[in-house]
């Protein structure tokens, strides 16, 4: 395998150009975790480190249940294969490195490194998975895979880096499409 511009020569992960470390990316499916839901939510009011989730709503989830444009997205076994393969292979395209990848049936948990914008990587995942489920006619032309937009959280160091890896790989639960990558 050839130099890694996120590793010393020691094997260490580094930062690059101002970037972090890592990113932890997370990627909900379309509708499958609504505002007013019980497990709270994170709006443009409740996104700061610190702040309170949106609380539990009955009301304001049957709200947002009546909005959506369609059933909410969920994915199976030959979907999370098909969007585990993009990811990797996105990933590879543009020489981002990543360490970890966990498709869910509602989500999707990554950790990567990239000297770019985490936004840039969760846009090229979430718009090559669409078009692959597509190809592979897993997914509508009609139908929105993705919620908009996603987490992204920063990892300045090997110790958050290690625990998010640990996290995707470890504390999702069993599944048969997770799967470490180095």
């Amino acid at each position: 395998m050839g130099s890694n511009p996120y590793r010393d020569r020691e094997g260490a992960a580094k930062a690059s150009d101002g970037y972090p470390l890592a990113y932890f990316i997370t990627f909900r499916c379309y509708g499958t975790w609504l505002h007013g839901d019980a497990r709270g939510s994170v709006d443009r009011k409740h996104n700061s480190p610190g702040t309170e989730l949106v609380a539990a709503n009955a009301r304001l989830l049957g709200r947002r249940a009546a909005m959506l444009k369609s059933e909410p997205q969920i994915l199976d076994k030959a979907h999370r294969a098909i969007v585990e393969q993009t990811v990797c292979e996105v990933s590879a395209h543009y020489g981002w490195s990543l360490y970890a990848v966990n498709v869910r049936s509602n989500h999707v948990h990554a950790v990567v490194s990239a000297a770019c914008a985490p936004e840039r990587i969760l846009n090229a995942w979430k718009s090559w998975s669409t078009r692959r489920l597509r190809q592979f006619a897993q997914a509508s032309l009609s139908q929105p895979v993705w919620s908009r937009h996603g987490s992204t959280r920063y990892l300045w160091n090997e110790v958050s880096l290690a625990h998010a890896v640990q996290y995707v790989e470890e504390g999702q639960g069993d599944d048969d499409v997770s799967r470490a990558r180095g």
